[in-house]
């Protein structure tokens, strides 16, 4: 059977552990000079009057085209990987801890990591393949995927690769992050 780890990340939003990346589309980013210039000027009308309704259905509409591209992508993704693996590998994160860490809080919301991990989940139980959430305290980046050795130095984000120590490989971080995801979520299938 075919597996693939799945590691989620801010730069790319997904990294495949067979080395595919699928980049971060950044829709609200893309669409917030244009909600400011909506907001703008749905602040400047008078409470009550019709202009000030047309205006708000106005921003109402930039708001929900942000929300269905981003679930449009979500969709095509999650259907991508369900079609293509029988297991997907994933860690099991807390959303709302790792938009308040950091000050990632719009970029972590923009990405929608939520939800996909929800269209995955449905998606696989369709089809009756399967989704393994590896834990969130398992140290997928700090691992070697080729020998096991841990190395603490990496729980520094702006290592993006780094030397194993022991093997002498060299790892970027994302990557060799999916492969041990994969490798955890196999084990858990398994054991």
């Amino acid at each position: 059977n075919t597996s693939v780890g799945v590691d989620l990340g801010i730069k790319n939003f997904a990294i495949l552990s067979n080395g595919k990346v699928f980049e971060n589309q950044k829709h609200l980013t893309k669409k917030l000079k244009q909600l400011r210039i909506e907001q703008r000027k749905l602040q400047r009308c008078k409470k009550g009057s019709k202009n000030r309704e047309k205006q708000r259905i106005k921003l109402a509409i930039v708001h929900e085209k942000v929300a269905n591209q981003r679930k449009d992508f979500l969709h095509k993704l999650s259907k991508k990987l369900i079609e293509k693996f029988d297991c997907v590998c994933i860690e099991d994160l807390n959303m709302k801890a790792l938009s308040q860490v950091l000050n990632f809080g719009k970029s972590v919301m923009d990405n929608g990591w939520g939800m996909f991990v929800n269209f995955l989940d449905y998606k696989s139980k369709e089809v009756g393949k399967k989704l393994v959430k590896v834990g969130k305290y398992f140290a997928s980046s700090q691992i070697c995927s080729n020998c096991g050795y841990k190395n603490k130095e990496v729980k520094d984000l702006s290592i993006r690769q780094w030397k194993c120590p022991n093997c002498k490989v060299v790892h970027d971080r994302d990557i060799n992050a999916a492969i041990n995801i994969r490798n955890e979520g196999m084990r858990i299938v398994l054991g």
